[in-house]
C-alpha cells in the first residue's frame, strides 16, 4: 500500500503552531524528512524507530527519498516552513512527483504573520523570495544573471513587496540596493526577525539608509511600502526635450514621430529581449524597456558623452530594465541573450557585418528595426537583409515641425529618415 507523503507547514513555535490533523501525521510518520533546524524542533515528537533525513544541501535528493519510502510501503512527512506553497518546497517536490502522491498541509505564511505584526494589509502584496545562493552586492544597470535583478523589477513596479530573504541575501543587503538605486527615501521598511519564537523583533520607522548598516538575525521577513503614491510614467512618446542627449546642430536622437513609428515596428511584448545597437541619447531603447516591464533592453554606444546622457536619463526616468554597454558593436554582443527585436540606430559603419551577426542570433518571429539616412546605407542594409534572407519592407517618415515666427507659426522639415523592418519569420 503507498501511503501519500504530507507537506507540514512548521512555524519556529514547534508543534505548538501544529493542526491536530498535522501533529497526528508527524507522530505516525516512519520516515521525516526537513532542514535541520525543523528536525531540531520536532524532534521530540517523531515516533521511536524513525528514520529522519537532512534535506539541507540535498534538495534535489528529496523526491528519490519519497518514491523509495513509498514504495516500501513507510508513511512519510516533509516538513516545511509557514506555506510550503508559497516560496516553498512544495512547488519543487510537485513538479517532480505525481500530484496525487501528497497532502499538503500548510500553516499560517510568514508573509502573513509578519505583515500582522506591523499592522499592513497584504491582499496586494508582491511576494519576492531571495532565499536561495549569495547573489553578491547589488550594481546599478545589472542585467537578469544577477541574483536580485527580479527584486530590483519589482520595486519599480509594485507598491508593496514582502520578501523573503536568506542570510546572504539579508535585509541590510536589500536596503544598501534601495540606496544605490535612489530609491531609499519612496519606500517605508519593516523587518520581523525569528517570529514566532522569545526573540521575535519587529524593527520599523527606521530610514532605509541606517537599515543598510545594521544585521539581523535569521530567518526574517523584509516589508517594504511606499512613502507617497507612485508616479505612474509616461510609456511611449515623451518629448524630445526630455531627454538629455548632446546638441551639435540638433541634438543626436531618434526624434519622437520616427521613434513612435520604429517601436511599433519591432512587435514589443511585456517579456522582450531587445538588443539597442547605437544608443545614441537611449531614447529608443529606455522607451522599450518601458513597454516591456519584463524584459529586458542591451544597449551598445560608442561615444562617451552619449553614454554619459543615457545613464542619466535611465536614472531620469527611474527605468530598471537597461543595462548599457560603452563599446563599439559587434564588441559585447556575444554576451548577450539572444533578442526578440533589435534595433540599430547607429552603426559605425559596421551595417553589413551587424545584420549578419543579428540573422544569426534573433529569434524565430523576431524583428530588426534599421534606421538609416542616407542613400548608401540604405543600399548596404538592403542588400546585407537579402544575403541574410530577412524579409523586409522600408518606410520613409519626414515630418514637419511647427515653428514660431514673429506672431505667426510656420513648419520647420525634419530630416527624412529611412525605416527598414526585418524578419525571419511571420511576426505576430
Amino acid at each position: 500500500m503507498m501511503h501519500r507523503c504530507a507537506i507540514i507547514g512548521v512555524l519556529d513555535s514547534g508543534s505548538e503552531s501544529l493542526s491536530h490533523t498535522a501533529l497526528k501525521r508527524l507522530r505516525e510518520a516512519d520516515v521525516i524528512i526537513g532542514g535541520h533546524r525543523a528536525l531540531a524542533l520536532l524532534a521530540a515528537e517523531f515516533k521511536s524507530g524513525s528514520s529522519t533525513f537532512d534535506l539541507t544541501g540535498k534538495l534535489s535528493q528529496v523526491p528519490e527519498w519519497i518514491r523509495q519510502t513509498q514504495q516500501d510501503g513507510l508513511r512519510c512527512v516533509v516538513l516545511a516552513t509557514g506555506d510550503p506553497l508559497c516560496h516553498g518546497i512544495a512547488a519543487y517536490l510537485l513538479s517532480r512527483l505525481c500530484v496525487d502522491a501528497f497532502d499538503i498541509l500548510p500553516n499560517v505564511s510568514t508573509i502573513a504573520l509578519a505583515c500582522a505584526r506591523v499592522s499592513l494589509p497584504w491582499q496586494d502584496i508582491e511576494i519576492c523570495s531571495v532565499h536561495s545562493k549569495d547573489a553578491g552586492e547589488w550594481t546599478v544597470g545589472a542585467d537578469p544573471t544577477h541574483g536580485l535583478y527580479a527584486l530590483r523589477r519589482s520595486f519599480a513596479l509594485y507598491d508593496r513587496v514582502a520578501i523573503l530573504t536568506s542570510p546572504f541575501n539579508s535585509p541590510d543587503r536589500i536596503a544598501r540596493m534601495l540606496v544605490m538605486e535612489n530609491m531609499a527615501e519612496q519606500f517605508q521598511m519593516a523587518v520581523v526577525t525569528e517570529l514566532e519564537t522569545a526573540e521575535e523583533t519587529v524593527v520599523r520607522d527606521i530610514p532605509i539608509t541606517e537599515l543598510a548598516k545594521r544585521t539581523f538575525a535569521d530567518p526574517n521577513v523584509v516589508l517594504l511600502w511606499r512613502s507617497s503614491l507612485r508616479k505612474e510614467p509616461v510609456l511611449f512618446g515623451v518629448a524630445d526635450d526630455q531627454f538629455h542627449q548632446r546638441y551639435p546642430e540638433k541634438g543626436l536622437i531618434t526624434k519622437r514621430e520616427v521613434r513612435a513609428v520604429s517601436l511599433a515596428r519591432m512587435q514589443l511584448r511585456i517579456n522582450s529581449i531587445i538588443w539597442d545597437i547605437g544608443a545614441g541619447s537611449g531614447s529608443v531603447g529606455l522607451e522599450a524597456a518601458r513597454l516591456c516591464p519584463q524584459g529586458h533592453v542591451y544597449a551598445v554606444e560608442k561615444n562617451k558623452p552619449d553614454c554619459d546622457n543615457v545613464f542619466a536619463n535611465r536614472a531620469q526616468w527611474g527605468v530598471h530594465n537597461f543595462t548599457l554597454l560603452n563599446a563599439r558593436a559587434p564588441e559585447g554582443l556575444d554576451q548577450w541573450p539572444d533578442p526578440d527585436a533589435v534595433f540599430i540606430g547607429g552603426s559605425g559603419g559596421e551595417l553589413a557585418e551587424l545584420i549578419t551577426l543579428i540573422s544569426q542570433r534573433l529569434r524565430n518571429n523576431g524583428m530588426l528595426v534599421v534606421n538609416v539616412v542616407t542613400f548608401e546605407n540604405l543600399a548596404t542594409a538592403l542588400d546585407a537583409l537579402k544575403q541574410a534572407e530577412f524579409q523586409w519592407d522600408v518606410t520613409q517618415i519626414q515630418t514637419s515641425r511647427s515653428k514660431p515666427i514673429l506672431d505667426m507659426q510656420r513648419l520647420a522639415a525634419e530630416n527624412p529618415v529611412f525605416i527598414i523592418s526585418a524578419s525571419k519569420g511571420e511576426p505576430a
